[in-house]
């Protein structure tokens, strides 16, 4: 994990294998900022939608114990909901660096469009 201090508070870039660890002891809320349509052809599975275009931090859970992760298609855009969040006041927050091409790169499960049905399905890169 990479970590950087923004005006006393914590930004960390998260790397796949760290996301993927969380996620899978339910340690986290990941959150995806990108598009609907981005999220109805793939996504990450658990993973809640809030997109960027309409993302508001005030809207987030702060009394829990699991760690806030967002992340999107590359990690410009979760890195720029993370730093909304700070300036809203969160004093930690996360995003996946890399975000989704990441996740996909390192053969990580996701949901994705059977192209033949257009229903999800679980599938893997590769």
């Amino acid at each position: 994990m990479k970590s950087e201090n923004v005006n006393g508070a914590s930004l960390e870039t998260w790397d796949v294998d760290e996301v993927a660890g969380a996620l899978g002891r339910h340690d986290i809320v990941l959150i995806d900022v990108r598009s609907p349509q981005e999220f109805l052809i793939e996504h990450i599975e658990g993973a809640l939608l809030s997109p960027i275009a309409f993302f508001d931090p005030s809207f987030l859970p702060r009394d829990t114990d699991r760690r806030i992760v967002l992340h999107c298609g590359s990690g410009m855009r979760s890195e720029k909901a993370a730093r909304a969040c700070l300036e809203a006041g969160f004093e930690r927050i996360a995003h996946l660096g890399g975000g989704m091409g990441a996740w996909k790169s390192a053969g990580q499960p996701f949901v994705g469009t059977d192209m033949s049905t257009g229903a999800p399905k679980r599938m893997t890169a590769g």
